[in-house]
């Protein structure tokens, strides 16, 4: 659908310029869009980044306090009619410390064609579906097709969603393996989740015994500026994909480096890290992004035997191709609450 065509849909159901929709966290969970569905969009938004249709900037930032940060995240994706900017934030210490959620944000959509905002959503439910989404994409390409175990290191929010949704790029999965050093935490996953897959869950008891029990290992804790590395390489088998969503923070870097194949989402925004101080050992010497695999520019894993790393920290591209999915949805239904401008 043209830039033009779209505007046209949106404004038989909106007064663009003059209103915009507002929709809740509860209003983006209940809007149907399904995992396989996020997952797809997904691999959308990563093959457009990688191919450089969309247009997205590394993600900027501020860092009021040690391992905290505000990120803005801006993306126009061309092909979808569709661009926004989420802006979100992650305090580590807000649940220990004030009884609230780490991770909090909005995310602001666009008219493409005018550049009048459309809508305003929360988006922890979109970052909370497409980082896990992001990893699937990954196991998709480059996971050993007959792997039948994952490994989910944090069982946190985004472990849980990232536990719910793997099995849908894993078809022989039979046992995903959790750690995390909160055993409440484990427990809270296996309540929640266990009722969803038909995988069976399993709590482990240590970081060595759960990298030394999956094929599929994928870790979703906090992003710090130096690591503080909790897996030795030695645990390390050949054959296993690594899937992060929290940089090089439990691994150590010989680990990294070693790496068959090191791929990333976006080497844009690793490098803008590296030069903020994160990667204190620089880069591994990268084979490509995750897009470029997706879209088969490059080859994803050749034999059982290779040891892939994927580095997905997210990217602005991800979130605003489901917002999109979300706003027209509401739209069709006329779900959120209307606000003038």
């Amino acid at each position: 659908m043209s830039d033009m065509n779209y505007r046209s849909w949106i404004k038989e159901r909106l007064e663009i310029g003059k209103e915009i929709i507002y929709l809740t966290r509860e209003d983006a969970r209940n809007m149907g869009v399904t995992n396989q569905k996020i997952i797809d969009l997904t691999e959308k938004s990563m093959i457009s980044y990688s191919k450089k249709i969309s247009e997205m900037p590394a993600k900027i930032g501020i860092h009021p306090y040690k391992n905290t940060f505000f990120h803005a995240m801006p993306a126009d994706l061309p092909e979808q009619s569709a661009s926004g900017m989420k802006w979100i934030s992650c305090f580590p210490e807000n649940q220990n410390k004030f009884g609230i959620p780490q991770t909090v944000g909005l995310l602001v959509y666009n008219d493409r064609l005018t550049g009048m905002p459309l809508g305003v959503m929360d988006c922890v439910w979109i970052t909370e579906k497409r980082t896990p989404a992001a990893a699937a994409v990954s196991a998709k390409h480059l996971a050993n097709k007959n792997a039948d175990t994952f490994g989910m290191i944090g069982c946190g929010v985004q472990g849980r969603a990232h536990v719910e949704i793997i099995e849908l790029v894993m078809p022989n999965l039979k046992t995903i393996y959790i750690y995390d050093i909160f055993e409440s935490a484990m427990d809270k996953l296996i309540k929640e989740v266990q009722p969803k897959v038909k995988a069976k869950i399993v709590k482990t008891k240590s970081f060595e015994e759960i990298v030394k029990s999956a094929e599929v290992i994928a870790s979703a804790t906090i992003i710090t500026e130096q690591p503080e590395p909790k897996i030795k390489d030695e645990w390390i088998s050949k054959g296993q994909t690594l899937l992060l969503s929290d940089a090089h923070s439990l691994y150590e870097d010989q680990t990294m480096k070693r790496a068959d194949k090191y791929i990333l989402d976006s080497i844009e925004q690793h490098e803008l890290l590296l030069g903020h101080g994160y990667y204190p050992h620089g880069l591994p010497k990268i084979y490509a992004e995750t897009g470029e695999v997706a879209a088969g520019l490059k080859k994803a894993r050749e034999n059982k035997d290779e040891f892939i790393v994927v580095n997905n920290i997210g990217m602005a591209v991800e979130d605003i191709i489901v917002a999109k999915e979300i706003f027209d949805k509401a739209l069709i239904e006329g779900k959120g609450i209307r606000l003038p401008l």
